[in-house]
């Protein structure tokens, strides 16, 4: 018998003018722009899917912009009260635009293997597996990061450019081109990919420079600029990036670093205090574990955790997308496998911090 959840527990949805990245191939969430000229029009959309998921037996994940969070709140908060339901969960994600459209589209690719409870828990715990910001020549008008005095007035000095970092923690540095690696806040486990965008190309130059040599991408992909991106940055001068894992197990093991807890009052895991979806506090009883632990990949030390979700508690090991690419065959198959032993260590590959 398998263990596999049903694949049609939860749907995510993202509720801001964010494009998608296409990184994850066909599997996107649900976007909505939230544009309109009044919250009935900005709303419709949203609403009437909402609806048609919570028919069909489903939860809805709902993501939005914590920097622009008004509309999407009003729309959440009018699905469950007009539906008379706690099965959409509203998720305020501080990214910018770029590293939030990626969460989302990589929680669309883990829901069909996770509980409801688990993919709303990974909102939190996916940007810490991530290094995303930007490349700024000025935080002048930079209010979604926290910036100092003497960064703003850098701002005015003719050669100072900074990295404004949102994930995994959020922080505004001055490039130094003589140690562009000794500030970054994290690296991502390599193989790394880059995905960067910018609303004007001609202002690359810097960044081309200093921060993919530091980061040694296997792939770049360069994107559309998001809409929403000079919102964000408080200026339309920027190179967005976001730097990943391409380890085929990178976001398993994202997933298996949860410690999830049943909630008090409907039962749904969850890791936060209290439950996204019903808001009652969550119970210290942790989620009884679904299969046994697979070994894990080498150079990773296993530090096993009460309450915690090994990567086979969550059907498959979801592999990572590959380096882009336009075939959609080319993504790992969604299809749960039977659970069996623990897979071959590979000594030619790695997976250390």
């Amino acid at each position: 018998m398998s263990n596999a959840l049903p694949r049609s527990a939860t749907t995510v949805a993202l509720l801001a003018d964010v494009p998608s990245t296409g990184h994850v191939g066909e599997v996107r969430a649900r976007r909505f722009t939230m544009h309109g000229d009044g919250i009935g029009e900005r709303s419709a959309e949203f609403v009437s899917f909402a609806q048609q998921e919570l028919a069909a037996g489903r939860k809805v994940v709902a993501l939005y912009p914590a920097w622009r969070a008004e509309r999407a709140e009003r729309a959440i908060n009018f699905v469950r009260g007009a539906a008379g339901t706690d099965h959409v969960a509203g998720i305020a994600v501080d990214l910018s635009p770029l590293a939030l459209s990626l969460i989302a589209d990589q929680l669309a690719y883990l829901a069909p293997y996770l509980p409801p409870g688990m993919v709303a828990a990974l909102c939190e715990e996916l940007p810490r597996h991530i290094l995303a910001g930007a490349w700024l020549r000025s935080v002048s008008h930079l209010s979604t990061i926290p910036t100092s005095l003497r960064q703003h007035m850098g701002s005015y000095a003719p050669s100072v450019s900074f990295l404004a970092y949102c994930a995994p923690t959020a922080r505004v540095e001055r490039l130094r081109p003589s140690d562009p690696l000794g500030s970054l806040p994290f690296q991502p486990v390599q193989p790394v990919q880059l995905l960067c965008s910018t609303p004007d190309p001609g202002i690359t130059r810097t960044f081309d420079d200093h921060l993919p040599p530091a980061i040694r991408p296997v792939a770049t992909r360069n994107l559309p600029a998001q809409p929403l991106g000079p919102v964000y940055w408080g200026s339309g001068r920027y190179v967005e990036f976001v730097a990943l894992s391409a380890h085929p197990q990178a976001l398993a093991y994202a997933a298996g670093s949860i410690r999830a807890s049943a909630c008090s009052w409907c039962g749904e895991p969850t890791a936060a205090p209290r439950c996204p979806f019903c808001s009652a506090t969550a119970s210290r009883t942790p989620v009884p574990p679904i299969g046994g632990r697979p070994a894990p990949a080498p150079g990773i030390r296993a530090a096993p955790r009460t309450g915690q979700t090994s990567p086979s508690e969550i059907g498959p090991p979801p592999a990572h997308p590959p380096p882009p690419t336009s075939d959609a065959s080319a993504l790992p198959p969604r299809t749960p496998p039977v659970p069996g032993p623990p897979p071959q260590s590979d000594p030619h590959r790695s997976y250390s911090h």
